[in-house]
């Protein structure tokens, strides 16, 4: 299969990939993450921060920031695919006021680096127990909000380390993903993974569904190039990512911020989430978990979320399921609603909490 071949190409160029992490690269990366905007809610969050150092057992050196009081109950944000920190710019600058807010650049994105390790669903899930061991008081328990590839890796988490799940959350928010499926259901593309067809007909062949062959679709999102500025790729984000109703600086953020990932990351993790089946992980969420999905997300769609709800309702862990109007970027098109949300789930924890300290004064 192409998608191993591909991380096996990955892992040889992995001995050069110096070039990618040094300065040559760095500062045009840095740039494009770090630019300002007219519209407030993009740009870097006024609040201080805090660096926490934290390194993984393989070596990947995570960019960790915590924003906010220290004494406060802490969300964690986990951003998604080819993103980084500020991704969340329009979060942290929400909540850092009055909670304790930490985020981090997953392995390969921003300025983290990659470590020895193939990116997996183990190193999506290790690499938060790591940071959460770095970042959480002795007995705290967080919300954990994680978006798109950040929701595969809370559900990798708690696969992969059941235990923790009740120590360490206090409340789960799981937006815009998926816990499996992700090659044959995303419809980013869907000339790439499925039936071909013409105006509304369907392409067949001695009665045989015509598709794209794999190898070619999978080398699109596999291939460890730079995906480049201009026209064509603003078309793309404007109608595949986001929606024609975002504005013309959240299409130019998104795409600064993805364009800012270092395409050997972007790659390797591209590959490694195509066949990850987390659907233990989710039955192992046995906190308040809380669904965002967007009716126009055609990166990993509203039906995606479904397994997802009806698990988690089946063991009564189901907050809520919210449908919000727009794209796969919830939190910057649909800031205000995604906030709300948030907001809510801080607000129960912190009530939940508070009613099982009084009874056990009682």
């Amino acid at each position: 299969m192409l998608a191993k071949s591909m991380m096996t190409l990955a892992a040889a160029r992995s001995m050069v990939s110096h070039l990618e992490t040094g300065a040559l690269t760095a500062q045009f990366r840095a740039g494009l993450r770090t630019r300002s905007f007219a519209t407030a809610k993009l740009n870097a969050p006024e609040a201080a921060h805090q660096v926490i150092p934290v390194t993984t057992a393989d070596g990947a050196e995570l960019r960790v920031h915590v924003y906010g009081p220290d004494t406060a109950p802490t969300l964690v944000l986990i951003h998604g695919w080819a993103c980084s920190i500020e991704y969340w710019n329009p979060q942290i600058s929400a909540f850092a006021g009055e909670y304790r807010v930490v985020a981090y650049d997953q392995r390969g994105h921003g300025e983290s680096t990659l470590g020895t390790t193939a990116p997996s669903e183990h190193t999506l899930a290790d690499d938060l127990a790591t940071v959460l061991d770095a970042t959480l008081r002795p007995g705290e328990q967080a919300v954990l909000a994680g978006h798109s590839m950040g929701g595969l890796t809370i559900q990798a988490w708690a696969k992969h380390h059941p235990e923790q799940v009740t120590e360490r959350a206090a409340a789960v928010l799981l937006a815009n993903t998926a816990n499996s499926d992700i090659r044959a259901e995303t419809d980013l593309l869907p000339l790439l993974n499925k039936q071909l067809t013409l105006a509304t007909y369907p392409v067949t062949f001695l009665g045989a569904p015509v598709r794209m062959p794999q190898p070619v679709s999978e080398s699109v999102l596999f291939t460890p190039v730079p995906i480049p500025g201009g026209w064509l790729t603003e078309q793309v984000f404007r109608y595949r990512i986001l929606t024609p109703e975002a504005t013309a600086e959240e299409i130019d953020f998104a795409i600064g911020i993805i364009r800012s990932c270092r395409p050997l990351a972007r790659a390797r993790h591209a590959a490694a989430m195509a066949d990850m089946d987390l659907t233990e992980g989710t039955a192992n969420l046995t906190v308040p978990t809380t669904v965002i999905a967007s009716a126009q997300d055609r990166l990993l769609p509203p039906r995606m979320a479904r397994p997802m709800v009806d698990i988690l309702r089946r063991g009564s862990h189901l907050a809520s399921f919210r449908v919000l109007p727009h794209g796969h970027l919830s939190n910057i098109e649909d800031t205000e609603a995604f906030d709300t949300v948030v907001h809510r789930i801080m607000r129960t924890s912190l009530n939940s909490r508070a009613t099982r300290r009084n009874a056990a004064a009682r």
